[in-house]
C-alpha cells in the first residue's frame, strides 16, 4: 500500500524496514495496551526449551496471549502456534506465578479462562500461505502486519479471514498436538451466539450488524464467549449480547460523553457487565434501531480518533 503526505503536491512516505526483529518487540510492548488492548506480563519468557517474545493478559477475556515477532517469512503459524498454545496449557501454573510475580493483583487458576488462550504473530509480512493457513473458523491464531514510515508513522492492520467455514479440527487427527489443543480451546463465532436465540432476536442482530458495518467500511466483528464486538481502527466501539428476547448492547464511551436526548441508554459505569464502555443499551424492536444506531455512531466516532 503506497502512502502520500498531502500538501501542493503528493509526496510518497517511503517504507523505513525494521532491520531486527527486536526493533519490532520493542515496539509492541511499548505500546501492546494501545495496539493490541492487552496487559504486558513478561519479555523473554523462558519455559523449558522454548523462549516466548512476549507474555500478554487479556483481562477482557481473563485469558494468556503469547505474542510472538517475525522478520523470516519461512515459519509455519500453524505449527509454531499450537507448540506455544500446548506449551501454555500444560504449564498453567508457571504462567500464573509469573503474572503474579509481575503483576499488582494476584490470579488464581479458577480466575484464568484457559478455552480463550490465543497466540498473536506480529510480521512486517506474511505470505500468501501463512494467510491462507489460518482461514479456519476456529484458529485461535491471529496474523497482525506492522509497518514503519519515515515520517514517524506505524501501520498495524489485523489479516482477516477470507473464507473461514472449515474447522481446524479436520486437519487434528493428523496432529496430535493441534488435537489436544483444541478439545481445551474455544474460538467462538457468531453462530455460537445466534443458535441460542430465536428468529426475532436472530433478525434484530442482523439488521443491528448491517447498519454498524454499513457506518465504515473499516468496521469489523469481533465474537467472544459473552459478547460480538464491533471494532473500528482495532477499537470495539460497542457490543451486542444477545438475549432471549432482544438485544443488549454496550456502548464504548466514558461515562458523561453520550449525547443521549431520548435517556434511553443506563450507565453502568459502577455495574459489572461484560462489554467495553459505560452505556447500556436495550434494544427489543425495530422501532428504535435508527435512534439506537446515531448513539453508537457516536462511540464509532470516538473510538477511530
Amino acid at each position: 500500500m503506497a502512502i502520500y503526505k498531502l500538501g501542493q503536491r503528493l509526496d510518497f512516505i517511503k517504507e523505513l524496514p525494521f532491520k531486527f526483529e527486536k526493533d519490532i518487540q520493542t515496539l509492541v510492548e511499548k505500546n501492546l495496551k494501545s495496539l493490541l488492548h492487552l496487559d504486558f506480563i513478561r519479555s523473554e519468557f523462558a519455559l523449558n526449551s522454548f523462549r516466548i517474545d512476549t507474555l500478554a493478559y487479556d483481562s477482557e477475556t481473563k485469558s494468556f496471549v503469547i505474542v510472538e515477532y517475525k522478520r523470516d517469512k519461512n515459519f509455519s503459524v500453524i505449527d509454531q502456534g499450537y507448540a506455544y498454545l500446548s506449551l501454555m496449557l500444560n504449564n498453567k501454573a508457571d504462567f500464573i506465578l509469573e503474572f503474579n510475580e509481575s503483576q499488582q493483583t494476584t490470579l488464581k487458576r479458577s480466575d484464568v479462562d484457559w478455552s480463550q488462550s490465543k497466540v498473536i504473530f506480529v510480521s512486517p509480512q506474511f505470505t500468501n500461505y501463512q494467510r491462507e493457513a489460518i482461514n479456519f473458523k476456529d484458529l485461535p491464531i491471529e496474523l497482525w502486519e506492522i509497518k514503519r514510515f519515515e515520517n514517524d508513522t506505524i501501520s498495524f492492520d489485523q489479516i482477516q479471514k477470507s473464507s473461514a467455514k472449515e474447522s481446524i479440527k479436520t486437519i487434528s487427527r493428523n496432529d496430535e498436538t493441534v488435537e489436544a489443543v483444541s478439545k481445551e480451546l474455544k474460538v467462538f463465532t457468531e453462530q455460537d451466539h445466534l443458535q441460542k436465540v430465536d428468529f426475532e432476536t436472530r433478525e434484530l442482530y442482523e439488521q443491528v450488524k448491517e447498519r454498524l458495518i454499513s457506518l465504515d467500511d473499516n468496521v469489523s466483528i469481533q465474537p467472544k464467549k459473552q459478547t460480538i464486538g464491533f471494532k473500528v481502527e482495532n477499537n470495539i466501539f460497542c457490543d451486542v449480547v444477545l438475549q432471549g428476547k432482544g438485544l443488549k448492547i454496550y456502548v464504548n464511551l466514558k461515562s458523561g460523553d453520550l449525547l443521549d436526548q431520548k435517556k434511553i441508554a443506563r450507565d453502568v459505569s459502577n455495574v459489572g457487565h461484560w462489554g467495553n464502555g459505560s452505556y447500556e443499551i436495550k434494544l427489543t424492536d425495530l422501532d428504535d434501531i435508527d435512534y439506537t444506531i446515531s448513539l453508537l455512531k457516536q462511540s464509532l466516532r470516538k473510538n477511530k480518533e
